[in-house]
């Protein structure tokens, strides 16, 4: 009859301790014997693959010798065509998928610069001079792209910071993101003032039984067409929210904290 064994190694190294090699100690070579082999070298190379799965990745490092910019807004692309244009490297850090993010993403259809543009425009590339005193949302956003172009800018988007730290022994900063740990002498942090929304807690509000949003997902008055629609706030995007419900056939009233001189 056919003789067959397992034996594990007496003294081996294991990397990983959940993982084994099998030895199978074959007398000859008949289907039963090699049904055995077959299936345990099967499931040697199944436990391999599943070791390897299971390792920790290793954090990539990756050194920058010129800043870290976090944030592809308009003040980030700004730091960064100074940069080009003096010859010095970047890197610079996005956590979404696009440039300007907060304007594309977050921002109702009707918004404008409130500002005239020749104050609003950035560093060594104003705006076309085909566009209005108050250029709209979607002008400003086909300027930063076109910005971004010029200056041969290309950000690394999907990347999130996760910690931004100094060094005192190396002096560098040590930027984490998901995937990579990026260092260099200089950090400029360019998020924004508005990147995250500021929901007021009013008392009683968790009693209403109607729809409750903040203005960074208000797109359209379209949707409020002859609803009530209480807005509080009075500054540029309250007001601006009031004139879009109105034009389109809704009723708003506007709450304001203070007296509107």
């Amino acid at each position: 009859p056919t003789s067959y064994s397992f034996k594990f190694p007496q003294e081996t190294e294991v990397p990983n301790p959940p993982l084994f090699t099998f030895q199978l100690l074959i007398n000859s070579l008949s289907p039963f014997s090699c049904y055995y082999y077959n299936f345990f070298l099967s499931l040697s190379i199944y436990l391999t693959y599943m070791g390897s799965c299971n390792k920790p990745q290793q954090q990539q490092q990756q050194h920058v010798q010129g800043p870290i910019i976090i944030g592809a807004g308009p003040s980030g692309l700004a730091v960064a065509a100074c940069l080009s244009e003096h010859k010095v490297p970047f890197v610079i850090l996005e956590r979404h998928n696009c440039i300007a993010s907060l304007w594309q993403n977050k921002t109702y259809d009707r918004l404008k610069l409130h500002l005239p543009k020749q104050f609003c425009e950035l560093p060594l590339k104003g705006f076309p001079h085909t566009f209005p005193k108050y250029p709209t949302k979607y002008q400003f956003i086909s300027y930063m792209e076109s910005y971004a172009s010029h200056f041969n800018i290309h950000p690394i988007f999907n990347q999130t910071v996760e910690s931004a730290d100094f060094d005192k022994g190396s002096k560098v900063w040590v930027v984490k993101t998901q995937e990579v740990d990026y260092s260099s002498r200089w950090l400029v942090v360019a998020t924004g003032e508005n990147a995250e929304p500021v929901v007021p807690r009013i008392h009683g509000m968790e009693l209403f039984n109607g729809d409750v949003a903040h203005t960074s997902v208000y797109k359209s008055g379209s949707e409020y067409r002859n609803k009530k629609v209480l807005v509080i706030g009075c500054g540029n995007s309250g007001m601006e929210v009031c004139l879009d419900l109105c034009r389109h056939n809704a009723k708003p009233k506007m709450v304001a904290r203070n007296t509107v001189r």
